[in-house]
Order: C-alpha cells, then sequence, then structure tokens
C-alpha cells in the first residue's frame, strides 16, 4: 500500500476520534455513517492486500519462466550448432568413402562406415531425444521431456506460454490494486468531507477491484490489458 494511502487513512482514524470526543462517545448520525466508510475502508485494505500479494507472486513467476525459458532456448542453439557441425562432418566422411577402393583398404573402408553410422544415429539424437519426465509439477502444459531439439523447443514454449499467462495475472493485479488504493482515498474523503457519494463511489471501485482480481486468477487471458 502506498504512503499517501496511508497518509490518508491516519487521517481518516484522526477525524473519526475527534467526532467521538466532540458527540461524547460517538453516537450520532454522523458517527454511524463513519464507522460503515470505516468498515468499507477496511474491506478495501483487505482485498488490496491480496492483490498485491498475488501480484506480486505472478511477478516472481513470470520472471522465472522467462529464465526458464532463455535457458531452454540457448541449450537448444547448443544443441543446433552441435547437430549441424556433425551433419557436415559426416557429409565430408561419405566424400572421403567414395575415395576409398576395395582391396586391401576394405578395413578403412569399414571404420569410416561405422563412423559415418554412428554420427547419423548422433545427428538423430540431436533432433529427437525423449526421456523419463521426472518428478511432475503443476505446470499449464505438458510438452514432451527430453534434451532433443524438439523436446527443448516444445518445453521452451511451455515456459513462454506460463510466462505469458503470469504477466497477464500481474497487469490484472496491479489494475485492482490501482483501483482499491483509489477507492480508499475516496473513502477516507468521504469521511472527512460528509459527503456520501464519495462512499459509494469508493464501494463501485472497490467491486471493480474484484472484478479485475477475479479475472486475474480465473481468466487472465480474457482481458488484455497491455
Amino acid at each position: 500500500m502506498s504512503h499517501g494511502v496511508h497518509a490518508v487513512q491516519h487521517e481518516v482514524e484522526h477525524q473519526i476520534e475527534h467526532e467521538e470526543h466532540g458527540h461524547g462517545g460517538g453516537h450520532g448520525p454522523a458517527d454511524n455513517q463513519n464507522k460503515r466508510i470505516a468498515l468499507l475502508i477496511a474491506v478495501i485494505a483487505l482485498f488490496l492486500a491480496f492483490s498485491e500479494t498475488l501480484g506480486k507472486s505472478a511477478q516472481t513467476g513470470a520472471l522465472s519462466y522467462n529464465v526458464e525459458a532463455s535457458n531452454l532456448w540457448a541449450f537448444y542453439q547448443a544443441k543446433t550448432i552441435r547437430q549441424t557441425t556433425l551433419q557436415a562432418s559426416t557429409e565430408l566422411l561419405k566424400f572421403e568413402l567414395t575415395k576409398i577402393d576395395g582391396g586391401s583398404n576394405d578395413a578403412i573402408r569399414k571404420a569410416m562406415t561405422e563412423r559415418v553410422d554412428a554420427w547419423a544415429k548422433q545427428t538423430a539424437r540431436y533432433e529427437s531425444e525423449p526421456m523419463d519426465r521426472p518428478a511432475p509439477k503443476e505446470v499449464n502444459l505438458d510438452p514432451p521431456y527430453g534434451e532433443g531439439r524438439r523436446e527443448l523447443s516444445a518445453l521452451a514454449l511451455a515456459a513462454q506460454a506460463k510466462r505469458d499467462t503470469a504477466l497477464e495475472r500481474y497487469h490484472h493485479y496491479e489494475v485492482a490494486s490501482a483501483v482499491y488504493q483509489i477507492g480508499i482515498v475516496l473513502a477516507s474523503a468521504a469521511v472527512i468531507t460528509g459527503m456520501l457519494a464519495l462512499a459509494y463511489a469508493a464501494a463501485g471501485l472497490g467491486v471493480i477491484g474484484v472484478i479485475f482480481t477475479a479475472i486475474g486468477l480465473f481468466a487472465p487471458h480474457a482481458v488484455h490489458l497491455f
């Protein structure tokens, strides 16, 4: 919660205490109204705490998924370089095989043929290398786990998708937090000025904040903010 909102809340508390002392215990209509507005402020502040906590969690998740995706794409590029180098070496060795005649060179030809086959298998393994997935975690996508280029690209795309979802959640929580803080300021102003319309506006903003929080929690891709 921002320092400005804290300052306004302190002013409201001072105003309520002043009116209670001024009315001998605070049983007038204005005092009851201020107490209801104070309760409204407390409820909005509660939802603000939830929204800020969820927003921080979503922001941390987005950063984590972004690092994961970057690492996977770096691994993918390294595999691609190795695969390309090995493919070039295989083609060069195949070309050298065409220059070897039979007879006394059969042993050399056999050794080179075996090497070509081994490199071809290695190249295929770089392209796709499925493996057993480790302990399952809570993920949105279920790509094949492995260290081949296909598996790495699928895992990287999955990490990017989860990162984008976390960012969408974060944006909705941030908007909700801003709306909650504006609502608290308006409700506090209603206590100080006695304008009941400001309290209704604060309640309306609280409802809007709850809507944005719910969208971020249950359907982050329903509304695109940024």
